[in-house]
């Protein structure tokens, strides 16, 4: 990279019409694109979707929205946070990728991921037992693939390749990340594997995270392959007032993490953790001033090369998110940059 980058991340959380109703997938597909619209015209460098398969996140197709958002923009990067690679085809995705990457001139990025929910695995009939194996193999055969050169390769989870060529090549490369949640073994492999490391920090200290940064620069290294761009993603919401932005996010990340939890054996939340969070924890939710200076603070902390806001939080009105955005790109990021000066 040449600059710092700013972006924006979304899991395509199911909003909330005026009556508090939730919305139609449909709608809020719908309402993502524009989203994404206003995040270029703002100014932003990068704009992800994740892919989820529940009832609480609208997309399940990453590609197929970020390519409605290609249609509508000029010149912000577009990608995923994250594709499934697990219970996905290393080729297809590639193709799919590729040409997002063709229709939007050169702007497609892939960030890999194992993904936080498992609900992709039963759907595509794959075995939950092999969730270290499928990603593992999956995970080399795309890094092959990125190459775009012809592929021989061999494994146990798909069929092998020989001297395979995968179509549409792109023009000039195409970027691509693996986002990590924070173990060790998930970093070396990414350096490994060549890939820039993305790592999601969604509650607690930024601060605990500066080893895996250490880790990664010196597996890099010592595998003597060039050092990549680390990036972070972590939830947030922008308003006029910290008391306002609090008030809009309090109701809906107190439901999801109690829901998550629940689905996860966690215990329920407890009094006190959400300003915690807020604070100095993971959740970068205020007015302007508040959240840049927190973004700034990680940002030097980890010498990041970007930092990604997942701006979509539960049981919000598509109304907050717009004024969101336009308030982290007009105003955050700009006051970030000039603090890191």
């Amino acid at each position: 990279m040449t600059k710092r980058e700013f972006g924006l991340d979304t899991f395509g959380g199911v909003t909330r019409d005026a009556d508090g109703n939730p919305q139609h997938h449909a709608r809020v597909i719908r309402d993502i694109v524009d989203e994404a619209v206003l995040a270029d015209q703002v100014g932003l460098d990068f704009f992800g979707v994740g892919e989820h398969h529940r009832s609480d996140f609208a997309v399940s197709s990453p590609e197929m929205v970020l390519a409605a958002v290609a249609s509508r923009t000029e010149r912000i990067r577009l990608g995923s946070a994250v594709t499934v690679l697990s219970s996905d085809d290393p080729v297809r995705v590639f193709e799919r990728f590729a040409t997002l990457d063709a229709v939007s001139r050169g702007r497609a990025e892939i960030v890999a991921g194992r993904g936080s929910f498992t609900e992709s695995f039963p759907l595509f009939g794959f075995d939950l037992s092999q969730y270290e194996l499928l990603f593992e193999e999956r995970l080399e055969l795309l890094a092959a693939l990125l190459k775009e050169q012809p592929v021989t390769w061999s494994g146990t989870t798909r069929a092998p390749l020989r001297d395979q060529e995968v179509f549409p090549r792109t023009e000039g490369g195409m970027r691509a990340w693996v986002g990590v949640g924070g173990s060790p073994e998930s970093v070396v492999r990414t350096a490994r594997h060549g890939f820039g490391l993305f790592l999601a920090i969604i509650g607690g200290s930024s601060d605990r995270f500066a080893p895996y940064v250490d880790l990664f620069e010196r597996a890099q290294d010592e595998f003597g392959v060039e050092r990549q761009a680390v990036a972070v993603h972590s939830p947030g919401l922008v308003a006029t007032t910290d008391e306002e932005a609090r008030a809009i996010v309090h109701d809906g990340w107190l439901a999801m993490r109690t829901r998550i939890g629940a689905e996860r054996g966690w215990p329920p939340p407890r009094s006190g953790d959400f300003e915690r969070e807020v604070v100095d924890g993971a959740l970068y939710v205020g007015s302007p001033e508040t959240v840049a200076r927190k973004i700034a603070a990680t940002v030097r902390t980890l010498g990041l090369d970007r930092f990604d806001l997942k701006y979509d939080q539960g049981r919000v009105r598509h109304g907050d998110l717009l004024r969101s955005i336009e308030l982290y790109g007009s105003q955050v990021v700009p006051l970030v940059r000039d603090m890191l000066a």
